[in-house]
């Protein structure tokens, strides 16, 4: 389902003599100016907006027309970022400037859709050399009050899959380490010997020396690779690199496939695109996010520490259990929750959550996803019967057995864990279980 919002735009963006002037839809306050200045690497910024813009454009599974979707852009504190999902939902790709990317001061902060068009990004196509490059995020001159005058109205669909995405990926890549890393010339010739878009296989990519060799079998230390052609966004950036990450979840023989990271570091902004674990497989079903939205005590945590958000570049968890007088755990669980919400984000890079808001309604990733939605029902209903660390949950006509492993988690005699085995987060039964062991506990 789309959740349409509607965006106004005071002109479209565009490459001026003086630099390049991207137009937002707003803030914090109605199109406000995050920042002002001159990118330091004008060509290698060119490159890493190109490729956030073209991944928000394709669709990698079963492709079709282009999308229409508009990169989102957060400025912070000492960083600006631009992110995206592509049309399928498989790849989320970010640029993070830092502060050795810009000569300028970041003059607000906020979270907002930038509107990067085809006229746009035929001008950065052409930036190249040492030509400067300046980015004004908001025109000057915009009164903040009201959006009535001369202005461009966009409709700018954004899905709530997008929402989802965005909810599942910061879960998903906070269990994430550094796997590799590789010089930029080794890094160059792995990526060029990838396979192409049309190859669907799920590879496995090992540490080897300087650089990486796929083999299609995990083992120990590797990194889940799965539709190597989902990685030609960041080709564009290769000449500007001067080194390749990889991140990813410890994985052991007979792993199943997983999501990854790929990130290319220029010195002076990062390009990351994290993968889903298949081809086909959207973020937005991953399911990860499912036990942060479950708790009520997460709920109550989350708004005492979404109230001391401050924009900071990485958030301190540390400094925010001394100012809560929660405990490290809860905290990352809050920002867990506040996650889902689109308030926080996670960078494999620091190895930290960062700070934004969506322009998106807070509940609609909970309304919105159906597992949630019916342990809830099962719940008010009273159909789980606990038997200590079992459960019988009735559904319908049926009644499916819960059952807790020793390391926690859950199994279920549903058609879901048959299934999906856990890899795509709970069934709604096991759920419910959850919920209700928070409500006696």
């Amino acid at each position: 389902m789309n959740a349409v919002q509607t965006y106004r735009y005071l002109q479209p963006s565009t490459l001026r003599t003086a630099g390049l002037d991207l137009q937002t839809s707003g803030g914090p306050a109605a199109n406000p100016r995050f920042f002002s200045g001159f990118l330091t690497t004008p060509a290698a910024a060119a490159a890493g907006l190109l490729a956030v813009a073209e991944v928000a454009r394709t669709r990698y599974h079963q492709p079709v027309s282009p999308a229409s979707l508009d990169p989102v852009v957060t400025g912070s504190r000492e960083r600006l970022r631009f992110e995206s999902f592509s049309g399928c939902c498989g790849v989320y790709a970010r640029m993070d400037v830092v502060p050795a990317g810009f000569d300028g001061e970041i003059a607000g902060h906020g979270t907002t859709n930038v509107d990067v068009n085809p006229p746009l990004r035929e001008a950065l196509a052409r930036v190249g050399g040492i030509e400067p490059l300046h980015l004004a995020v908001g025109p000057d001159d915009l009164t903040v009050s009201t959006m009535e005058g001369a202005v461009v109205e966009r409709k700018v669909p954004l899905p709530g899959r997008w929402m989802r995405g965005f909810a599942e990926v910061h879960v998903l890549t906070a269990g994430f380490e550094p796997r590799a890393e590789v010089p930029a010339a080794q890094a160059t010739a792995f990526l060029r010997r990838l396979p192409g878009s049309s190859d669907r296989s799920v590879l496995w990519a090992v540490p080897a020396g300087r650089t990486l060799r796929l083999t299609s079998r995990p083992t120990p230390g590797a990194v889940c690779l799965a539709g190597a052609g989902r990685l030609a966004a960041l080709r564009g950036l290769l000449r500007h690199a001067r080194t390749l990450r990889v991140y990813g979840p410890a994985v052991r023989a007979g792993s199943p496939a997983v999501p990854s990271t790929w990130e290319l570091d220029t010195g002076s902004l990062r390009l990351s695109l994290t993968l889903s674990p298949e081809p086909h497989r959207g973020f937005s079903g991953e399911g990860a996010a499912l036990l942060a939205l479950a708790g009520d005590e997460v709920i109550d945590d989350a708004e005492l520490v979404g109230a001391l958000l401050s924009w900071d570049p990485t958030i301190d968890v540390a400094a925010l259990a001394d100012a809560t007088g929660l405990s490290d755990e809860r905290v990352r669980a809050a920002l867990a929750q506040l996650g889902t919400a689109g308030r926080v984000g996670y960078d494999v890079a620091d190895a930290g959550y960062f700070h934004r808001v969506m322009p998106h309604d807070a509940g609609r990733a909970e309304r919105d996803n159906p597992r949630l939605v019916g342990a809830r029902t099962l719940v008010e209903q009273g159909a789980v019967r606990r038997d200590g660390d079992h459960a019988t949950v009735r559904s319908d006509d049926d009644e499916y057995r819960v059952r807790r492993l020793p390391d926690g988690n859950l199994t279920c005699t549903c058609r879901w864990w048959a299934t999906y085995r856990g890899q795509r987060g709970p069934c709604k039964h096991a759920l419910a279980v959850s919920m209700l062991a928070e409500v006696t506990v």
